[in-house]
């Protein structure tokens, strides 16, 4: 795979998630606060209990001094609970396609991770259905520019550019995912700031390039960052790609290459549960 082809790429979704997470961060909300009734009296209140409707499974009635904002939230907070599997990861998809399961948000007090639940999530994101036409794509792209010419063109040429880019996404996710964070007790999620101005989340977001969290819950350097993309690098240009590409110089524009794509995307794992929220808000049907 071309460390050209994987730049444009990245570069791609990078910018439109600079565009759409600040409008996620600078729009107001939309929705204005429902008139409250008077006050009524003490009989009629307890009339009025009595006779409401009972909440629908998985939603909380408005209760009396509580706002319908209020309870969105509430509503909302209660989701993205839904949403995280009990395995401690998540269940969310980037552009609702994107394994994005190492994401959390409201998660400031979570247990870590066993070894067998960071090979787990390891597993199944390297091999979720959104993979392998992903990969289809990076490699086509590939074969276009001709890309390491040592794999030839026409169908074999593409197989082998096939197999190279899902060869590369899968070794460099269980370096960092699960090897490297199981082997120095790290935690690989992302736990989502959702606070602050935009350039706050961004270079918070970033920092967790070289910071993250211990299975003992303080921070640590980011070993697996670091130092797992450097060996998923190594591996995959010095076993199966092209003679003439196994070089140090080589193993360390992958490695740059690896890494510039994780800030890319730890970028975006901060902003998209803003642009998550905010798409569904604008979906809801009007009363």
């Amino acid at each position: 795979m071309s460390n050209r082809t994987l730049a444009r790429a990245v570069t791609f979704v990078f910018l439109f998630v600079l565009a759409t997470g600040a409008h996620a961060q600078t729009a107001g909300p939309t929705a204005t606060q429902e008139a409250q009734p008077p006050p009524a009296s003490g009989a009629a209140l307890q009339s009025q209990q009595q006779q409401a409707p009972s909440a629908t499974p998985g939603q909380q009635p408005v209760q009396p001094g509580q706002t319908s904002q209020d309870k969105d939230k509430k509503d909302q907070s209660q989701k993205d609970q839904d949403d995280k599997t009990k395995d401690g990861t998540s269940k969310d998809r980037l552009f609702f396609a994107m394994p994005n399961f190492l994401t959390l948000e409201n998660s400031e007090h979570v247990p870590p991770l066993t070894v067998k639940q960071k090979f787990s999530v390891a597993f199944r994101s390297s091999f979720d259905y959104f993979q392998y036409p992903w990969y289809a794509v990076l490699a086509g792209i590939s074969q276009a520019q001709n890309s390491e010419p040592g794999y030839g063109q026409g169908a074999e040429g593409y197989g082998k550019r096939y197999g190279a880019a899902f060869a590369d996404g899968t070794i460099e996710n269980f370096m960092v995912n699960a090897i490297v964070p199981s082997v120095m007790r790290t935690d690989p999620r992302y736990y989502q700031l959702g606070k602050g101005t935009f350039w706050h989340r961004t270079e918070y977001a970033l920092s967790r390039l070289v910071i993250t969290r211990a299975d003992s819950g303080h921070n640590t350097f980011n070993f697996a960052e670091v130092g797992g993309a450097g060996m998923a690098a190594a591996i995959s240009t010095y076993s199966y790609h092209p003679e003439a590409d196994k070089t140090v110089s080589n193993t360390m524009t992958v490695w740059g290459t690896q890494v510039s794509y994780d800030a890319l995307r730890i970028v975006l794992n901060e902003f998209w549960p803003d642009i998550r929220r905010k798409f569904h808000k604008n979906k809801d049907p009007q009363p």
